[in-house]
Order: C-alpha cells, then structure tokens, then sequence
C-alpha cells in the first residue's frame, strides 16, 4: 500500500498576485496538515505584521551570518532587501510528515528548485504554483490600493511584476487570479491533487 509523501507547496508571483492570502487561506483551511514556513527579511514590519508569524525580522548583519553558516535553503535579494528561508524549518517539518507551504518571489522559487533538483527528499515533494495577475492594470490598482508604498516604489515593484510574469511556464502550475473564492477554491485543488501524486 502507499504511504502519503509530505508536500512542499512553493507558491510564488509578483507583489500584489494575491499569493500571500492564499497562502494564509490553505494554512487555515487544513490547519493539522499544512506547516507554513516562516520567511527571513532584513525589511521592516508594516502594518500589523508580527515577527515569527508573518516574517522573521532579522538585522542585515544577522541574515548574513546566517548565509555565511549555510543557514538558509534560498535566499535571495529583493527591493534593497535579503529574504530568504531558513533549511532547519523546512526539513524538520517535511520529516515529520507535516505538509510545508513556503511563499517565495520569483528569484527565490528559482533558487529552491535547483536546491530540490540536488536534493532527493525535497524533489519528490516539491510542488511549485505561479500566481499570475489577471492583468497588468489590476495588479497596478491592487498595488496602488494598498497604500503602503511610496509612487517610485511602485513603479519599481510593476517593473519587475512584469519581468516575472514571463517566467511562469518555470512552474508546475499557473493559477490566472479571478476573485479571491475561486483562487481558493482552485489553489485547494491543487493541493489536494499534489497529495495524491505518486510519482515525483
């Protein structure tokens, strides 16, 4: 009989792709399955954000030591700040047989699938979803709309959605974002299929 392989989820898109809700959705949806990996940045809080829930907020010092100790299975360079996920996390948590999502921009994806492709464990529960736009338009007003970023910010951030947006065929699946319930409904799809997988 089968046993059930652990799934790491990577889920990825550009800055306002909705990739974070999604991410928080399924981890609240299948609560005692799903373990969320928590990412490094060296940027500051906004908003509500708490340290160890939404990000670790790690001093630049800090997060380069800990690039320096091998520390950390991607990590990578973004907006004038280091994002990166910590191997220990991952690990742990797949070998307990907990599933992991772990939500990454496009260079940091990049990253953790030539570490997978090395790696036997972390191949064969790898799954990796893009979060595309509907359209350039609506992901500059769902930029615009969150009124956290400054107008150059902005630009920058459209500059390298769009830069991202063309490599989505680097991904297992692509997700057209919709309104929030389908996106759910159909990135639970997608979990659900990856469970079931036998071959990796």
């Amino acid at each position: 009989m089968l046993s059930p392989h652990p799934v790491l989820m990577l889920i990825s898109g550009p800055a306002g792709s909705g990739k974070t809700t999604l991410c928080d959705r399924l981890t609240a949806a299948f609560p005692q399955e799903i373990a969320r990996a928590v990412t490094c940045t060296t940027r500051a809080p906004r908003g509500n954000e708490k340290d160890g829930v939404d990000y670790f907020f790690l001093s630049r010092e800090a997060f380069e030591a800990g690039i320096a100790a091998g520390d950390f299975l991607e990590h990578a360079h973004v907006h004038s700040n280091l994002y990166g996920v910590r191997r220990a996390q991952v690990r742990e948590r797949l070998e307990a047989g907990k599933n992991v999502i772990v939500n990454l921009d496009v260079q940091g994806a990049a990253t953790l699938r030539k570490v997978a492709a090395g790696d036997a464990s972390l191949r064969s529960a790898l799954v990796s979803v893009f979060v595309m736009p509907p359209s350039v338009e609506e992901l500059r007003s769902r930029l615009t709309g969150r009124a956290t970023d400054a107008a150059d910010e902005i630009e920058r951030r459209m500059k390298v959605a769009l830069e991202e947006m063309r490599r989505a065929e680097e991904f297992d699946f692509c997700l057209v974002s919709g309104d929030r319930e389908s996106d759910f409904k159909r990135i639970c799809a997608i979990y659900e299929a990856a469970k079931m997988r036998v071959a990796r």
